[in-house]
């Protein structure tokens, strides 16, 4: 996924979010598979379990139990056709998520040769906060950031002063 280019800043910025509003104590259950971040996060001093890959519009077995005291979800939800459903069985008490930002200047994101990898939901930041708070979330933290890169163009000039990601840290409504 990362073969010629690893997203240093967008990990450095998630890992300052998540240290600032999750103990290492916290288990936490990354949705989506293994990856390099999740990895991080152990060498972190973070108890991370990772979903296995199941279809997460279909089937949200996964975050029904009480074993996880946060879910994590970075860049997971604009890949779901209905990420109300698993937003709203998450058993968990916390959740720290984040989303790539629906851009004006460039289409939808869409990989040819991976169907897994396509955005579905290309979000502003009130349709997210919408989404939680119908789905029984309360954010209690947020923060965008930009993804400047070291191109020359003119998108890659919006990029180093439009926000590219949304981070949040919410709680279960009581």
């Amino acid at each position: 996924m990362y073969e010629n280019s690893f997203p240093n800043k967008r990990y450095k910025h998630t890992m300052l979010f998540l240290k600032e509003h999750v103990n290492t104590s916290d288990k936490i259950l990354d949705l989506g598979v293994t990856n390099p971040f999740s990895e991080l996060m152990k060498q972190q001093g973070y108890q991370v379990t990772n979903t296995t890959g199941e279809d997460l519009d279909l089937d949200t077995s996964v975050v029904t139990t009480s074993d996880y005291d946060v879910v994590t979800a970075f860049e997971i939800f604009e890949h779901l056709l209905a990420p109300f459903n698993i937003l709203k069985d998450i058993k968990a008490g916390k959740l720290v998520a984040s989303i790539p930002l629906k851009l004006w200047f460039a289409p939808a994101y869409r990989s040819k040769t991976d169907m897994w990898d396509r955005h579905y939901h290309e979000f502003e930041d009130w349709q997210f906060d919408w989404l939680l708070e119908k789905s029984g979330w309360e954010i209690k933290a947020r923060e965008k950031f930009t993804n400047p890169v070291k191109k020359l163009g003119i998108r890659p000039l919006l990029r180093s002063f439009t926000p590219r990601y949304y981070m949040v840290y919410a709680e279960r409504k009581k």
